[in-house]
């Protein structure tokens, strides 16, 4: 089983191919804020990767999906509050 797999996504900004992990969501590394939706795909990314399902259970759909909701808003909050030395709070 390979390591890395290949999925299409897409945002408002971006449609191609992407590796499967987590990116830098704050500029230089991005040209502009992070969208919701990128930040979203990042929250769904580290649930996947920290619970090990690709998809949950039915019976853990609920708390699989509360996990992406609270991990999406921290880091919604984080990015906010982030100061880039020499750049622009976001």
């Amino acid at each position: 089983m390979p390591r890395w797999e290949w999925v299409a996504v897409g945002s408002a900004r971006e449609t191609g191919l992407m590796c499967r992990s987590i990116k830098t969501l704050r500029p230089p590394a991005i040209p502009e804020e992070a969208t919701e939706d990128d930040i979203r795909a990042a929250a769904l990314q580290y649930v996947r990767k920290v619970s090990g399902f690709r998809a949950p259970a039915a019976h853990n759909q609920e708390v699989f999906d509360r996990a992406v909701e609270v991990i999406a808003a921290a880091t919604a909050e984080l990015l906010a509050g982030l100061e880039v030395r020499g750049g622009r709070r976001h």
